[in-house]
């Protein structure tokens, strides 16, 4: 399957001094392109379905590789993939793309959270059928209670 793709044109405010997008802003280019996967996969979005499940999920491991650099007014694609689902984390892989060429590579690595007490705990069954469709060919998957 091919990977889940959010279109979105850079905006003035993100830029700086050098008419570059701040690099910080690329991981917020990758939770706003991971919201809208989840999106996607639930009909409620996020919100709904870690509320049903009564699970939540934590920045564990956070990276980007900048090979390029976008530019105010430049429509981009950002192309998401979950590499890994665990027995308690989801690994997903951004790739920004503007005409064709990579501009930055991304990670980022959640931990889900039981919210009754904030301890790591198991994906629930649920929230992984929903997802697989957006997990790679390639991908890593555990199913529950496996190392």
């Amino acid at each position: 399957m091919p990977p889940f793709r959010h279109r979105f044109r850079i905006r003035y405010h993100e830029c700086d001094q050098q008419g570059h997008v701040f690099n910080a802003h690329y991981f917020s280019y990758f939770d706003v392109a991971l919201t809208e996967l989840w999106r996607a996969a639930f009909p409620g979005g996020y919100q709904q379905a870690l509320a049903e499940y009564e699970v939540d999920m934590v920045v564990a491991d956070a990276r980007a590789r900048f090979l390029g650099s976008a530019r105010f007014d430049d429509l981009v694609d950002l192309e998401v993939e979950l590499t890994r689902v665990g027995t308690t984390s989801t690994t997903a892989t951004f790739t920004l793309i503007r005409d064709g060429g990579v501009l930055v590579e991304g990670e980022l690595r959640h931990v889900y959270m039981d919210v009754a007490n904030w301890q790591k705990t198991a994906i629930p069954d649920g929230v992984r059928a929903a997802l697989e469709p957006y997990t790679s060919d390639q991908a890593q998957s555990l199913p529950p209670g496996s190392a």
